[in-house]
């Protein structure tokens, strides 16, 4: 803890020289939904506008032409931010090719960020994480359009884990030792590992020795590789991708403890959208899948198509 309460927060460059191939590995995922650092896009093709963590300006209310004529798409980190937009490039550049409007992709720093952006309509769609989402419809402030399906799944889990050669092998190991956390809104990265420590009738600041916020899924996953924290809790689709990019991982991590499952991270758009936007936003999204173009574009970021979600899925701890 903080001498001013506040848990402190991990310093960005350390791990934007640590681990730079995990990054990499990562940066073709999905979670890369549910926020900078562009690069220019492959080929001939122009750079396509994205707004930059490191030169972030307010967003202006929209006029009524701009509304209509071009859309402003949010994206949550769920990896580290360069992963996210290089990611998200394709599916931007296709959502312009399909509706016939410009599509501006809105990166912030925090799941809060995005969250206030979708109160004040100044995005017409956001991905978003299981955490923010509830409080989001808690709020009043967004409404769920469509979500992924992954592995036949529209749900996933979060993951504790470990060094494998830290010899840690149960969570009682952890008493005393660095732990890493994504987001104070985040589920898997926070709600749900606060839960865990609750229901042992302790408190996570009492139990862990110390706490530090990484604000990625995969920062959070190098940190544990690179000896920084002793152990961290991630969405679990995240760290199988890394699995199985690259295998050698296997035996470089433990696996203390697996959640439940957990409605996906959706995609949402703001409570005030225009009625015929929204339908054409998910009928753009649930129809992607059957377009050889847009499959591909969906199987780079680890999903198979979009489809209805069941509110019944996000009850939280």
């Amino acid at each position: 803890m903080a001498p001013d309460g506040r848990l402190p927060q991990p310093a960005a460059g350390h791990y934007q020289q640590t681990h730079a191939a995990l990054y990499v590995l990562l940066a073709g995922l999905w979670l890369l939904l549910f926020s900078a650092c562009a690069g220019d896009p492959p080929g001939d093709a122009p750079p396509l506008p994205a707004v930059q963590l490191d030169r972030l300006v307010a967003l202006p209310e929209p006029s009524a032409e701009e509304q209509f004529n071009s859309l402003k798409m949010a994206v949550a980190a769920i990896i580290s931010p360069q992963g996210t937009v290089n990611s998200y490039r394709p599916l931007q550049a296709y959502m312009e090719q399909k509706l016939g409007k410009p599509v501006q992709l809105v990166q912030r720093r925090t799941y809060q960020e995005v969250n206030e952006l979708l109160a004040r309509g100044l995005v017409d769609v956001a991905f978003v994480c299981t955490g923010p989402f509830v409080t989001g419809l808690k709020e009043g402030t967004m409404e769920m359009l469509v979500v992924p399906q992954v592995n036949g799944k529209i749900t996933y889990q979060g993951v504790f884990i470990v060094s494998a050669a830290s010899r840690i092998t149960a969570l009682e190991g952890l008493r005393g030792k660095v732990f890493a956390l994504t987001d104070p809104m985040s589920n898997t990265g926070y709600l749900y590992p606060m839960s865990v420590i609750q229901a042992r009738g302790e408190s996570a600041e009492d139990f862990f020795g110390r706490i530090i916020f990484t604000y990625s899924h995969d920062r959070s996953i190098a940190a544990v590789l690179d000896g920084v924290v002793d152990g961290a809790s991630v969405d679990k689709i995240v760290f199988d991708h890394a699995l199985e990019a690259d295998p050698s991982l296997r035996e470089r991590f433990q696996i203390l403890h697996v959640s439940r499952e957990f409605g996906i991270p959706p995609v949402v758009v703001p409570p005030g959208i225009d009625p015929e936007r929204k339908r054409q936003l998910q009928e753009f999204f649930l129809n992607i899948h059957h377009d050889p173009e847009g499959a591909a574009i969906l199987a780079e970021l680890g999903m198979e198509r979009f489809t209805e979600g069941d509110l019944k899925l996000y009850r939280l701890p």
